[in-house]
C-alpha cells in the first residue's frame, strides 16, 4: 500500500516538474562534480599532500547532499514552502550576523561559521531567501499602493550589504544589488527612486573606501590594477586568461592544465578558466548556454504565471542566477574586476552548492505545472 502511495505521489510530481530545467540543473550538478575530480587531484596529491580523491570526496558529499536538499524544496507545497521562507531568512541572516564575532579568518576576509564537520558561507545560503523575502515586500498587499515598500526593500538590502562589506566581501555585495535592482525595476518602480537609491548606494561606497583605508584599500588597489595593469598585481586575471587563450577551442587535455597548480583558490573562484584551458572554449560555451537555456524557461514560464508573487519571485532567482554566473565568467576573462565569485552548481565548495541546491529547489517548486493560491 505504501509503496503504492510513493508510486503515486513519484508519478505526480514528476508530471508536474518541469523536466527541462531539472534535468538542466542535474547536468550541471554532473559536470561540477567532474570537473572538481579534475580541478582538485593534482591540488590534492601534490601540493597538499593528501589522497588524491579527497576533495572529489567532499564535494562528492556535498552534491549528493545538495540535490538532496533540490528535490526536497521542489516536492513540497508551494503554499509550505512560502511559510517557512520567512524562519528560513532570519535564521541565515542571524548567522551572517555572527560571522563578525565567531567567524574564522582565511587570508584577510572573516566570511565562514565552523561547524565543526564543515564551514559554512551564510551569504551564500542567505542569497535565495533574500530574492524571496523582497518580492514578498514588494508584492504585500497593505503596501500595494505605497512607495513605502521599495524603502523597506532597500533598508534590507542595506542591513546584508553593511554586514558583507565588513567580511569584507564585494563581489556578493554587487551580485545582491545588481538582483534587487532587476526585482525592483521589473515590479514598475518610478525610475527617480531607482536613481536616488543607487546614487545614496554610490555615495556611501566611495565614503567608506575612503574613510577606511586600511580595511578597504585592496578594493582600491583592485580597481586600480584593472584600470592600469602596471600599477598593481594581476597575475591571478591574467593567468587565467592567458589559459583561457592556451585551452582555444578543443583545450589542452583532461589534466594538462596549468592554472589549477599556479593559482591558489583556482577550482572554485577560476573554474571556468580552468574547464577552457583543458577542455576548450567550446565546452565553457555549452555551459554557458546551459545556464542561459534555464533562465529562458524560467521566464517563459513567467508568461504563464498569474500570481505576481511567483512570476517576480522566478524573474529575481534566473536574475540571480545569470548575473552570478556572468560575473564569475567576466572575473576570468579579465573583463570585470577580480571579486573571487563561485559558479553556481560548478565552483567546489559546499556552501556554494547548498546555496544553488536552495535556489534550483525553489524554481523548480515555482514552475511546477500547477496553480497555487497564496494566501
Amino acid at each position: 500500500m505504501q509503496e503504492n502511495i510513493f508510486k503515486i505521489r513519484f508519478i505526480n510530481y514528476w508530471r508536474n516538474i518541469d523536466k527541462k530545467i531539472f534535468i538542466s540543473f542535474i547536468i550541471l550538478f554532473l559536470l561540477g562534480l567532474f570537473f572538481s575530480f579534475s580541478s582538485t587531484s593534482s591540488l590534492a596529491g601534490e601540493r597538499l599532500n593528501k589522497d588524491y580523491y579527497f576533495f572529489f570526496s567532499k564535494h562528492l558529499i556535498f552534491t549528493i547532499t545538495a540535490l538532496i536538499v533540490m528535490i526536497f524544496i521542489s516536492i513540497i507545497e508551494t503554499s509550505t514552502l512560502k511559510k517557512i521562507i520567512m524562519p528560513l531568512f532570519i535564521v541565515s541572516f542571524i548567522f551572517l550576523a555572527l560571522v563578525p564575532f565567531f567567524g574564522i579568518e582565511v587570508k584577510g576576509a572573516k566570511r565562514w561559521l565552523d561547524f565543526y564537520f564543515f564551514r559554512l558561507q551564510p551569504i551564500e545560503v542567505l542569497k535565495p531567501f533574500f530574492i524571496l523575502i523582497t518580492v514578498k515586500v514588494l508584492t504585500f498587499e497593505k503596501l500595494k499602493n505605497s512607495q513605502i515598500k521599495y524603502f523597506l526593500s532597500f533598508l534590507l538590502l542595506l542591513s546584508i550589504i553593511i554586514l558583507l562589506i565588513d567580511q569584507p566581501d564585494l563581489g556578493q555585495s554587487i551580485l545582491l544589488i545588481g538582483s534587487w535592482t532587476a526585482i525592483v525595476f521589473i515590479s514598475g518602480v518610478n525610475l527617480f527612486y531607482l536613481v536616488g537609491f543607487f546614487s545614496i548606494f554610490l555615495i556611501s561606497i566611495i565614503s567608506i573606501l575612503f574613510l577606511f583605508p586600511e580595511k578597504f584599500g585592496y578594493i582600491i588597489n583592485r580597481l586600480v590594477s584593472f584600470v592600469d595593469p602596471s600599477k598593481g598585481d594581476k597575475f591571478q586575471s591574467s593567468s587565467a586568461l592567458d589559459a583561457i587563450k592556451l585551452g582555444g577551442l578543443k583545450g589542452q587535455g583532461m589534466g594538462e592544465g596549468i592554472l589549477k597548480d599556479s593559482v591558489p583558490e583556482a577550482h572554485t573562484d577560476y573554474i571556468i578558466a580552468i574547464i577552457s584551458e583543458e577542455y576548450g572554449s567550446i565546452i565553457s560555451i555549452m555551459i554557458i548556454l546551459i545556464f542561459l537555456y534555464i533562465s529562458f524557461r524560467i521566464i517563459k514560464n513567467c508568461f504563464n504565471q498569474e500570481d505576481k508573487l511567483i512570476k517576480l519571485s522566478l524573474c529575481g532567482l534566473s536574475t540571480l542566477l545569470i548575473f552570478q554566473t556572468f560575473i564569475h565568467v567576466g572575473v576570468n576573462t579579465n573583463l570585470i574586476p577580480t571579486t573571487g565569485m563561485t559558479l553556481p552548481f560548478l565552483s567546489y565548495g559546499g556552501s556554494s552548492l547548498i546555496g544553488s541546491s536552495i535556489l534550483a529547489g525553489i524554481i523548480l517548486n515555482y514552475t511546477k505545472n500547477r496553480t497555487y493560491l497564496y494566501e
